[in-house]
């Protein structure tokens, strides 16, 4: 009987992290998810564009605040209509999604 009440909630807890993997965010008001056609639309738009990159002093991390001399861009409407609400900047050959009210980083794209 034990072993199967193991069992169950390692199943439960599989199931739960799945589930967790597929939405990312730094609290459940921020949560976002972009879909890989929808990075492959940025990706290329980045590219097409030759969006140049910006200088941030430290690593790039989601929940970080950004400083206030990072210029936020506008995040196109060929994104995607659940992203035109963010802004984003270029860095180190990834597009990082930025919350505007706070400037937190809220997703990655690589």
């Amino acid at each position: 009987m034990r072993q199967a009440v193991i069992f169950a909630s390692a199943i439960a807890l599989l199931g739960a992290s799945q589930a967790f993997a597929q939405t990312v965010g730094v609290r459940p008001a921020d949560t976002v998810i972009v879909e890989p056609e929808q990075r492959q639309v940025i990706k290329q738009y980045i590219v097409k564009e030759k969006v140049a990159p910006v200088r941030v002093p430290q690593r790039v991390v989601i929940g970080d605040t950004l400083p206030a001399d990072v210029e936020l861009r506008s995040v196109p409407s060929t994104w995607g209509p659940k992203l035109t609400k963010y802004r984003y900047i270029y860095s180190g050959n990834h597009v990082y999604l930025v919350e505007p009210s706070d400037r937190k980083v809220i997703e990655e794209i690589e």
